[in-house]
């Protein structure tokens, strides 16, 4: 999380917002030799205060000694900011985005709950995609449901800290973040331009 203040003052309940709605991020936890990640959708309990999700059995994580410290990094628009945009001098490159940590203690959960947390996920993202018909695990054959259950992990992370950073160019004038704002879209590095530029702008009212 970067250091900054201003760029740290997004209340916990606003940050676990934004990641129920990312519902995706990096697994993170220490390993023998260094830090083992893995890419994983999740879902946020109503709460904030636990976030589910599997991993297929062969993943170092799955694998690893469990319960272990671990966080979640979820990761939202980022971009390239021109020191040019600003329109002032000695201004420097820098990087604009928002990411939230979920860290707490990761477990294992028994195999037995794998059905109920494939039913909560699949329903979590199926949801978005109305009025489709609702993907349902009994559209899958017996056979082939019990093989891909052997083959995945549920896991639980405890959530006991939540940090945000939303650094959208909070410590400079109004002036200059507009002058951002209005050019940020033309960089070519970065991801979710467009909703970067209104992360900008509504941080600016």
């Amino acid at each position: 999380m970067h250091p900054n203040p201003v760029f740290r003052k997004t209340p916990p309940d606003q940050n676990l917002q934004f990641a129920d709605a990312q519902s995706f991020g990096c697994l993170s936890i220490n390993g023998a030799d260094g830090p083992m990640l893995a890419h994983v959708p999740f879902l946020l309990a109503e709460d904030g205060k636990s976030a589910d999700l599997h991993l297929v059995r062969s993943n170092p994580i799955a694998r690893a000694e469990l319960p272990a410290r671990g966080v979640i990094a979820v990761q939202g628009p980022h971009g390239y900011v021109s020191p040019d945009w600003y329109g002032i001098d000695d201004q420097v490159p820098t990087w604009n985005y928002v990411a939230v940590h979920l860290r707490g203690k990761l477990e294992t959960r028994p195999g037995a709950e794998m059905p109920d947390l494939l039913t909560r996920l699949s329903a979590h993202f199926e949801r978005d995609l109305a009025p489709k018909p609702e993907w349902k695990m009994d559209k899958m054959s017996g056979a082939a449901l019990a093989k891909m259950m052997r083959m995945i992990v549920p896991l639980r992370l405890h959530i006991d800290s939540v940090d945000g950073t939303w650094k959208l160019n909070q410590n400079k004038d109004d002036a200059v973040r507009q002058a951002a704002i209005n050019r940020v879209t033309e960089g070519r590095r970065g991801m979710e331009l467009q909703r970067l530029a209104q992360l900008m702008r509504a941080a600016l009212q």
